[in-house]
């Protein structure tokens, strides 16, 4: 199984559900990208990867990348933090390309939330790693059936 976690710049949101969900579960191939290409080539922000340190999570190896449309090849799932997101992948969809692209919060579907909010301007990196924790588990639990 092959996951890309995508949202905008890849700093932020998609690198931080990469590292908790690798974390999280073993013999799953992940990857993480960016609709944008402001970042490529950076780390994850700073802020992001304290919190995330915080809590015994470290992916400060990880670094931007821009989602492509090749992707839709590489990997079995993909997953947009926002409909945004989802929309900009979307338009790069292949013809005839059946990989699922999804919410990653529709693995969390108790929390009622329709995206994961981006750190990077409301400044809540603790409040956003806690969604990607439960989505990441309901991923998790998701895959394992």
């Amino acid at each position: 199984m092959r996951v890309l976690f995508v949202c905008l710049g890849n700093i932020c949101r998609s690198p931080a559900a990469e590292g908790v969900f690798r974390q999280m579960v073993s013999g799953v191939q992940t990857d993480s990208a960016g609709t944008g290409s402001w970042h490529v080539g950076e780390p994850p922000y700073g802020p992001m990867q304290a919190a995330a340190r915080a809590r015994g999570y470290d992916f400060s190896d990880l670094r931007a990348r821009q989602f492509e449309a090749a992707d839709f090849d590489r990997f079995d799932l993909i997953l947009g933090m926002d409909a945004s997101n989802i929309a900009n992948m979307e338009r790069l969809r292949p013809a005839g390309s059946t990989t699922p692209l999804r919410l990653f919060t529709d693995y969390a579907p108790e929390r009622g939330m329709d995206e994961v909010p981006d750190p990077y301007y409301t400044r809540d990196f603790d409040s956003v790693l806690d969604l990607i924790e439960d989505c990441a588990r309901g991923l998790a639990t998701k895959l394992a059936d």
